[in-house]
């Protein structure tokens, strides 16, 4: 049987970095989400039980999930709402706001400008970049767009690590390298294309039509279970 400490080396690489399942790190999300409804809903307490019910998994799961960071819980409580709060936000980075440069502002670079929850969870989109004369030097829902040529001045004046990409799949490329040589550390890529970086840059894809094709896989996969039943 493992030690703890041989426990706790297994879950680091060779680079002391923290190695967790994405599965996990997605369902810590959630549950950040979920206990945050609680407390607006004035629940000061919670337990697995009831964040596996509201995520559709397990109470083991729940606490497999937690048991990656440390323990949290209280004997005869469960875990205190905001405390649980407080330590999913340190695990995950936003204990404090991070500000963020969109590049691209098309349709759907507008909506998330738009999107007011990035604030709630401790993003601040602070600069806007693209290369429309028609649209530099104005403002888009309150925030300055910016020449991409002035992403170096303005990623070290606002103390930006991370962007988010919305830009047509052709010039994503492109815009990742700019990005990179200006020292950005993490891309969230909504650009339906897949991109090259640098082994110590972070990229997330979004391809929301990809999402669309899981979900239709999912649909019709329950269908043809329910047709093979019958």
């Amino acid at each position: 049987m493992e030690t703890m400490s041989e426990q706790k080396s297994r879950l680091f690489n060779e680079r002391g970095e923290l190695v967790v399942p994405k599965a996990v790190v997605g369902r810590l999300s959630l549950y950040l989400r979920e206990v945050q409804h609680l407390i607006r809903d004035g629940n000061e307490t919670t337990n697995s039980t009831e964040l596996g019910y509201l995520l559709g998994v397990t109470d083991a799961q729940v606490r497999k999930d937690l048991a990656y960071f440390g323990q949290f819980g209280h004997p005869g409580i469960g875990y205190r709402c905001q405390e649980l709060v407080s330590a999913i936000k340190n695990i995950m980075g936003t204990n404090s706001t991070w500000n963020i440069a969109l590049i691209g502002i098309g349709n759907l670079g507008r909506a998330l400008l738009r999107y007011k929850g990035f604030h709630d969870q401790g993003f601040r989109i602070v600069a806007a970049f693209d290369v429309d004369d028609q649209v530099i030097g104005t403002q888009v829902e309150g925030v300055d767009v910016y020449d991409i040529h002035d992403l170096a001045r303005v990623v070290s004046d606002q103390s930006i690590r991370l962007v988010a990409i919305s830009v047509p799949s052709h010039a994503a490329q492109s815009v990742v390298d700019q990005v990179v040589e200006v020292g950005i550390e993490g891309i969230l890529n909504f650009a339906p294309v897949t991109i090259s970086v640098p082994s110590q840059v972070r990229v997330i894809g979004v391809d929301l039509a990809m999402e669309l094709e899981q979900l239709a896989f999912t649909v019709v996969n329950r269908d043809s279970k329910s047709e093979y039943k019958k």
